[in-house]
Formats: structure tokens, sequence, C-alpha cells
């Protein structure tokens, strides 16, 4: 099964995140051959390949126009 997902869509993950939070949310920040998405618990930013991030994906909860979290770009 292939779950359709595009910038800035709300996603739940398999596992949470380590953080304090332990947050299944996230929010896709960036697609390309590698996908960024941010934690909405803690705001720490990673950085998966698509191939990972596919397997490790649950579902999309809903679709955003633009970022949840303000974050800055480095380039």
């Amino acid at each position: 099964m292939v779950i359709e997902y595009s910038l800035y869509d709300e996603i739940e993950m398999k596992k949470p995140h380590p953080c304090s939070t332990r947050s299944h949310r996230f929010q896709i920040l960036r697609l390309g051959a590698d996908v960024k998405i941010v934690c909405l618990g803690c705001g720490n930013i990673l950085l998966l390949d698509r191939d990972t991030f596919n397997h490790k994906i649950k579902k999309v909860i809903c679709s955003h126009d633009k970022p949840l979290i303000h974050y800055e770009e480095i380039s």
C-alpha cells in the first residue's frame, strides 16, 4: 500500500520521536530524494531518505498550506 503525501502534510509515524513528549505527529517540510520532517512535540528536524520515510509513515492526518512551527532553513 502506497501512502500519498505532499508538502506541509501533518503525518503520523509508526514509532514516537524519542523526545520528552514522545510524539508520533510530524509535519513534512521538504520533499525530494530525502524527506525533511519536524516533530510537532519538540520542534526537532529530522532528515530521512525516501525509502526509510515510506517504511516508517503510518498515515496522513491532515494537509496544511504552511509550516505549523517556524524553523530556520540552514543552507
